[in-house]
């Protein structure tokens, strides 16, 4: 028996290659999107399907179907109903998928079926009938500005690599940029002079963010060691040429990636002593509670951060509210 996976349709293909170049999602975000589809035609070839050629006239013929054979998984994608959908996330329910992971499966079909309705592959979108389950909201995690400084001072800068990783948590929490937006960074994104960064974001939307003098300080020490290190001589040759390499770099010369980010970062947090559940995106997150909670104004921080909607920053003001609250229960003496 062959272990080579069954040919992703064609339809699939012409999604994710519309997620990825008119609508500019990442590579990862669209892979997670195929993933989703592919889980769904597995199902929708399996026998626990309905099979939507047949669903219709199984219902208008008291349960009776009639079926000349397999319909094309092609076939089955477009005739999908509601009723079919609906059985896909009820067998979702076996696997014990979080609501949130439900949800986002939920709104990869949405969109795919939004784009099969509007380039007329589809007459009717099933989807226009389902409903997202609620979810319970999660404030994003933000750690305190003295469990930042002991983890910023963790790595030993007195090396090539060590001050490179300094250099990296420093800009992370410096600027609040995503990890992929970091790791993408090149040389001549940095604005010495001006102490700022252009970032490349999501959809390909570009923005540019002050840094910090801690971080330009970091980010200049570590450019200082770099290019005296005789294991980088070849970047140093082609950063004379081409002022695109990239900023941060592993220890081939190479463009470090988000995965070595991580495992870098959980190695100073066991050195640190801080919680192994602190990733990245927690140092993003602590960096925009840690300006509102200083008086930084909401839609400054949407900027800052890359957000295309005011909703999705609003989550902060959440964790600076309940500080406040924290900080008045403990301290007025009418306040419990």
């Amino acid at each position: 028996m062959s272990d080579k996976q069954p040919e992703q349709p064609a339809l699939i293909n012409q999604f994710v290659d519309y997620l990825r170049n008119e609508r500019h999602f990442s590579p990862y975000t669209a892979r997670c999107y195929g993933a989703d589809l592919r889980q769904y035609v597995e199902y929708l070839e399996s026998a626990d399907a309905p099979d939507p050629a047949t669903a219709t006239t199984a219902a208008e013929m008291g349960g009776q179907t009639t079926n000349d054979g397999p319909t094309p998984i092609g076939d089955k994608l477009k005739q999908a109903d509601p009723m079919v959908v609906r059985a896909f996330l009820s067998h979702l329910d076996q696997f014990g998928y979080s609501p949130a992971t439900t949800a986002r499966k939920i709104a990869t079909l949405r969109s795919f079926y939004k784009w099969m309705n509007k380039h007329g592959i589809i007459e009717a979108n099933p989807m226009l009938l389902i409903r997202t389950p609620k979810q319970t909201k999660r404030l994003p995690k933000a750690i305190t500005v003295e469990q930042v400084e002991q983890l910023l001072s963790a790595p030993d800068n007195r090396e090539t690599l060590g001050a490179r990783d300094r250099a990296i948590l420093e800009t992370l929490y410096s600027t609040g940029v995503r990890v992929s937006e970091l790791v993408d960074l090149n040389r001549n994104d940095l604005d010495h002079a001006g102490q700022t960064m252009h970032v490349r974001g999501k959809g390909k939307k570009e923005r540019i963010v002050p840094l910090g003098s801690h971080a330009m300080a970091a980010i200049r020490h570590y450019l200082t060691l770099l290019e005296p290190d005789a294991r980088f001589a070849e970047l140093r040759q082609q950063s004379m040429t081409d002022a695109s390499v990239p900023l941060f770099v592993n220890k081939n010369g190479g463009r470090l990636s988000s995965r070595s980010v991580r495992r870098k970062l959980d190695k100073y947090l066991k050195e640190a002593g801080l919680d192994p559940q602190i990733s990245p995106h927690t140092l993003r997150h602590s960096f925009a509670t840690h300006l509102l909670d200083n008086g930084a104004d909401l839609r400054s921080v949407q900027e800052l951060l890359g957000h295309q909607s005011l909703s999705t920053t609003q989550i902060y003001t959440h964790l600076s509210s309940m500080r406040l609250r924290t900080a008045y229960d403990d301290a007025h003496p009418r306040a419990v």
